[in-house]
């Protein structure tokens, strides 16, 4: 077992933390300490106050009562910089990056060391160290490279590299393997591994209770921004963790499949290729069947639902929809065509995070709301409608026609991003990562929304990092490597193995 250094000793003391927003209490009388060298794992559904409790410690949040300690004195951050001045670094969920900045700015954008006399910066003198603090965490592109350039994967870690450099003692990460690679998610393990063996100590906050599993020295559950249960890790089952997370036992992870695939494609992809990207992609997902999309970071798969839905463009090749070739596929158009895209970055390209939560979830569905030729908007209809879907994801949000999408935690947003979408009424449904950042209660719901879905008759192609859970809910799993389809198997062929081997090349090495 892991050394815990001085058990009787906090270096950091939260007691009796609470917060409201919008009179709705975030947080409840919160009290926990976390040891030098230990790693404190925080669970809980998506609005059990997580991000919040986090958020008071890294400064983002003040507390509305409650005090924090650190190192046994009392500690009260105004700003974020005071907790990286008292050596906390806190790596957000949703990346903390100025994506028109090469990543070198990004981590030195407030410290660069300046030509003596003047206010010249000098770039030179960090380049080393900031290629060195890449290399720890195993991503070999240029330190002058442009955020916005990178995949989401590869901005988690550059994320992780600045909070790095830092050398602070209080590691807080938030869902920090939503956007890494299984290789990438073992190195970060690595990294942690390491950091308790310094003496560090590390708050891990996550719904991969797998890995929850794997690394905590103790574990805590929150649920309605209180603390419901707190034990050593060892005491811990999946199912007493899922428990005290939802308050219920959940008998299954996958709902039984009701859908009956039909011969007729609802969609129909001939030779798509793009260069550097896809090569020659031909697929077809068929009315009321669920297709799963599998491959490693740099496989194309976001890059060929981005295409389809027309948000980028390709060179060669053929889409059809409903059997009609759609020549010039374009958003406007895939949304007349019933297309509808759950993409993977939620928070840049999913939301207007400043429009309330209903004008979020009505976006898709307004036009449809329109009474006669002047296009007047049955408002009573929209309300009726996006209350319902709040209902139906079990959304948990402050009121929804006066609060912003910014009001949620990040989990009830991505539920506003799908329920956006499906007020629609899609016939095809493209969902990138749709349970990222979601709760395993959450989850459920999620797949049963997709199962349903498909039992109506809809066509859905879901891409996922998750192996098993597009195992547990799909018809067929295609996988890609490299732009290319490497496989494809149908349900009572899945294999784990099988589609390990096929997504990586026959040589057993990856992409990466």
């Amino acid at each position: 077992m892991r050394q815990v250094f001085n058990m009787s000793e906090y270096v950091l003391q939260l007691e009796h933390i609470a917060k409201s927003f919008f009179g709705i209490a975030a947080l409840k009388d919160v009290s926990f300490g976390l040891e030098k060298g230990e790693l404190l794992s925080l669970i809980g559904e998506n609005g059990a106050g997580k991000s919040t409790l986090m958020n008071i410690v890294g400064g983002v949040l003040k507390a509305d009562s409650g005090k924090l300690y650190l190192n046994g004195d009392p500690y009260e951050p105004q700003k974020p910089s005071d907790a990286a001045k008292a050596g906390i670094a806190f790596i957000h969920q949703e990346l903390n990056l100025f994506t028109n900045l090469s990543i070198i700015d990004n981590m030195y954008i407030n410290s660069y060391p300046r030509i003596p006399g003047t206010p010249l910066i000098r770039k030179s003198a960090v380049a080393d160290k900031v290629k060195e603090v890449l290399s720890s965490v195993d991503l070999d592109v240029p330190p002058e490279t442009i955020v916005e350039k990178l995949s989401p994967g590869e901005r988690q870690l550059v994320e992780i590299a600045k909070a790095l450099s830092s050398d602070p003692q209080i590691f807080i990460f938030d869902e920090p393997t939503t956007s890494l690679t299984a290789r990438e998610t073992r190195k970060l393990f690595d990294i942690i591994e390491r950091l308790l063996k310094e003496g560090k100590s590390i708050i891990y906050i996550s719904h991969i209770l797998a890995d929850v599993q794997r690394l905590s020295d103790h574990i805590i559950v929150l649920r309605d921004g209180m603390i419901t249960d707190r034990d050593k890790k060892e005491n811990y089952t999946v199912n007493r963790m899922i428990s005290s997370m939802i308050g219920r036992e959940i008998d299954q992870l996958y709902p039984e499949k009701t859908n009956r695939p039909a011969k007729e494609p609802v969609l129909e992809l001939k030779d798509i290729s793009q260069k550097g990207i896809t090569h020659k992609v031909s697929m077809k997902v068929y009315k009321g069947e669920v297709v799963g999309m599998f491959g490693l970071m740099g496989s194309g798969r976001s890059e060929l639902a981005r295409i389809v839905y027309g948000l980028d463009p390709y060179e060669e090749g053929k889409i059809f929809i409903h059997g009609r070739e759609i020549r010039k596929i374009s958003p406007r158009l895939a949304i007349k065509n019933k297309v509808a895209f759950v993409t993977e970055n939620r928070r840049e390209e999913g939301l207007f995070m400043d429009f309330t939560i209903r004008d979020n979830l009505s976006l898709v569905s307004v036009p449809e709301k329109a009474r006669t030729k002047l296009k007047i908007v049955d408002d009573s209809s929209v309300k009726q409608s996006t209350q319902d879907m709040v209902e139906t994801l079990k959304i948990k949000c402050p009121p929804i026609g006066t609060n912003p999408a910014k009001s949620m935690s990040g989990g009830n947003q991505q539920k506003v991003v799908i329920g956006k979408w499906l007020l629609g009424s899609p016939d095809l449904l493209i969902v990138d990562e749709p349970t990222r950042g979601i709760d395993v209660g959450a989850k459920f719901e999620v797949y049963s929304i997709i199962n349903k879905l498909a039992s109506e008759g809809k066509g859905i192609w879901v891409i996922s990092s998750e192996l098993e859970e597009l195992m547990g809910i799909c018809d067929r799993i295609i996988i890609m490597g490299n732009g290319e389809v490497r496989g494809e198997l149908k349900r009572e062929e899945f294999d784990k193995e099988v589609i390990m081997k096929a997504a990586f090349n026959q040589n057993g090495k990856g992409d990466e």
